[in-house]
């Protein structure tokens, strides 16, 4: 059998090493390069995360016996220990910041106490929206002050206005949710006693791509090919009038679909409800202070909301990071807003990801399944959409590559 995958992003590339000893796999990636918003650029001799910083761990055993087995050894990582912050009221906290009780009574006891009333009231109720989403599991105060001004930030809209399913579920793993008990715990210990993901593994090369490049070897992609159109003929799926394959797997962005698919009129109305939030980074030149590996900023007054120190993913640590803001947000724009913050020395470098974070508006949930659900019967079959985008998920690196790792079982059980 023959498999297209479309796009040589982590999903694609996941995949593919899953699937090419039992079939013949080609990848039609539209870049020059792999990787896709994983990838990263060099300046200075220094990695650029243009999409944000990526860096790897997992809670799932199979993707990292993929990982260090398949792809690349353990041995060829470095193991970073995390150290996140949030400015709250105009001071860097360990985050989560409903962990940082103790630091927050340093600084105000009277709401330190409120705060501990309200997490241990709290009802955890799923709420309507995200806005009570968050009231319900961390109470009003730090909804307040953190959690709806944040995500204002991130996703450009007030919270009451998003679905609140992305937070945590099987696939995803987002949002860490507080239970009383864990809460408590954080009140004697320390907050990193209870969290997963205290540490990650970043290459020891000092570069992202190290990775990237090593889950592309041994793979047939075809690079600088982007797909205009596909159909179906029969049994198979015809590529650009000129490429045939039995089966199609597509990563690229599930919005854009009916640009290369006939679909029906019905279905593009939902295509184009599908949002998602472009993303503006700039790298720094930085002085040797930072002490964190990245910080969240929910004060509107700043328009970035995550500086990546990903100066400290380096060995020896290098004086360089990145800010995050979202939205196509001009250059000028950014260097007058780092004007804030004294640690940024020198601007570097500039980017917009057009499709950098799906967004999760009230219509998401019933579009993206509409959308999902047609593509899955779509010529009777052999056309599967998956990945971050493909899926139209809030999915990390790892989340990719267990996703990657469960269709591959699936199609082998099926094919083989």
């Amino acid at each position: 059998m023959k498999i297209g995958i479309i796009g040589a992003g982590i999903s694609g590339m996941s995949l593919a090493q899953l699937l090419k000893d039992d079939f013949e796999v080609e990848i039609l990636e539209k870049e020059v390069f792999v990787g896709g918003i994983a990838r990263t650029k060099e300046i200075n001799s220094m990695p650029y995360h243009v999409n944000g910083g990526h860096c790897f761990n997992s809670i799932y055993n199979d993707v990292k016996d993929f990982v260090f087995n398949k792809i690349m050894p353990y041995d060829k990582f470095n193991l970073i220990q995390r150290k996140a912050l949030v400015l709250f009221k105009d001071n860097f906290l360990p985050y989560p910041i409903e962990f940082s009780i103790r630091e927050i009574d340093k600084l105000d006891s009277k709401l330190a106490f409120e705060i501990t009333k309200q997490m241990f009231a709290a009802s955890y109720e799923k709420g309507s929206n995200l806005e009570e989403w968050f009231i319900n599991h961390f109470g009003e105060i730090l909804s307040q002050e953190y959690f709806i001004p944040y995500n204002t930030k991130i996703w450009g809209t007030n919270p009451k206005n998003m679905d609140n399913v992305w937070i945590k579920d099987e696939k995803q793993m987002k949002l860490p949710v507080p239970t009383k008990e864990s809460f408590f715990k954080s009140l004697i210990s320390k907050a990193e006693d209870h969290m997963p993901h205290t540490t990650f593994y970043y290459p020891k090369s000092n570069n992202q791509n190290t990775f990237l490049e090593s889950l592309a070897k041994g793979l047939n992609i075809k690079t600088q090919y982007k797909v205009e159109n596909i159909e179906k003929n029969r049994s198979k799926w015809i590529i650009n009038g000129e490429k045939s394959f039995d089966l199609i797997v597509n990563t690229s962005p599930l919005d854009l679909i009916p640009n290369i698919l006939k679909c029906d009129d019905t279905i593009n109305q939902d295509f184009k409800k599908l949002k998602f939030n472009r993303v503006t980074t700039v790298f720094w030149e930085t002085d040797s202070s930072l002490d964190m590996t990245w910080t969240y900023i929910p004060d509107s007054k700043i328009k970035c909301h995550r500086i990546s120190n990903i100066g400290s993913f380096l060995r020896p640590n290098g004086n360089s990071c990145s800010t995050e803001a979202i939205g196509n947000v001009s250059y000028d724009e950014m260097i007058k807003d780092a004007k804030k913050i004294p640690f940024l020395k020198k601007p570097l470098d500039y980017n917009v990801t057009e499709h950098a974070y799906i967004f999760f508006d009230l219509n998401y949930s019933k579009s993206k399944e509409k959308c999902i659900s047609y593509l899955n019967q779509y010529g009777e079959g052999g056309f599967i959409s998956h990945g971050r985008f493909g899926e139209w998920e809030y999915y990390n690196m790892d989340v990719c590559i267990k996703r990657s790792i469960d269709l591959a079982k699936a199609i082998k059980s099926k094919n083989l």
